[in-house]
């Protein structure tokens, strides 16, 4: 199967940076789109950001300009680098990905998600 493993949430102060880590591991063939999503208290799970495997964006109105994503597919890893942050960037962050890989039942095609990990963005 894959797993997809997110680092890098904390506590950080406004108008601070993190960097988050995502690394899918598993019997991979192919991954296409990974993305951002992020969850709030209270809120239901919105995105965050995209990237292509071919490396083309698209970000959420809310983050443009402070936040870039990135990916190595080499390492099967995507990355959020999260600038200028603010209170309203609190929430839990999960890491996605539309997979290609073996399973029991062969060749199997499937969105992936993380576990999750939270960022507080709090003086």
């Amino acid at each position: 199967q894959v797993q997809l493993v997110e680092s890098g949430g904390g506590l950080v102060q406004p108008g601070g940076s993190l960097r988050l880590s995502c690394a899918a591991s598993g019997s991979i063939l192919r991954i296409n789109v990974m993305g951002w999503y992020r969850q709030a208290p209270g809120k239901q799970r919105e995105l965050v950001a995209t990237i292509a495997r071919g490396g083309s964006t698209n970000y959420a109105d809310s983050v443009k300009g402070r936040f870039t994503i990135s990916r190595d597919n080499a390492k099967n890893t995507v990355y959020l680098q999260m600038n200028s942050l603010k209170p309203a960037d609190t929430a839990v962050y999960y890491c996605n990905a539309d997979t290609l890989y073996y399973s029991d039942s062969g060749r199997t095609y499937s969105e992936i998600w993380g576990q999750g990990t939270l960022v507080t963005v709090s003086s």
